[in-house]
């Protein structure tokens, strides 16, 4: 597997890259009927934001009001003994945090951000798949290009 027709001389197949689990699987549908139901929902859900009027706004209220209504839930407990409401720890870098900002900030002046949400699935679903079906073909393709880049 780890031959110099492959793209970075990698020896792991695209599945095993992507982690092997569930995820790798409805990502290289390999579970369709999963895969084609996240789709759908995605679609239903793009649909009903785009036709109903019901924006992103008023969607993110709805967390931050659930988020506040965790944190009163947090602060009442400790005051009356009684214990806090699970909430899992995330840890993130402030550059990476940053370079996501900038990113979704170029993206969201091109195009609206359930729009962009909906076509990176789609591509990722898409593409992804299909480099998995044609892998041999796309690595010789780019390899052969690159060699051309090389040599001007």
């Amino acid at each position: 597997m780890g031959s110099p027709n492959r793209l970075f001389n990698r020896q792991k197949t695209l599945h095993e890259i992507l982690g092997g689990g569930l995820v790798a699987d409805v990502m290289l549908w390999r579970r369709g009927n999963l895969t084609v139901g996240i789709l759908f929902v995605t679609l239903a859900a793009w649909v009903v934001f785009e036709k109903s009027g019901y924006t992103l706004l008023s969607l993110v209220s709805s967390v931050l009001l659930l988020i506040v209504i965790l944190f009163l839930w947090a602060k009442s407990a400790a005051i009356l003994n009684r214990p806090a409401p699970p909430l899992p720890e995330l840890h993130l870098s402030e550059a990476m945090v940053v370079a996501y900002l900038l990113l979704i900030s170029v993206l969201g002046g091109l195009t609206d951000f359930l729009t962009l949400g909906y076509t990176s699935l789609v591509l990722l679903l898409t593409v992804l798949a299909l480099y998995e079906r044609y892998e041999d073909h796309v690595d010789s393709y780019v390899i052969s290009g690159c060699r051309k880049m090389q040599q001007l």
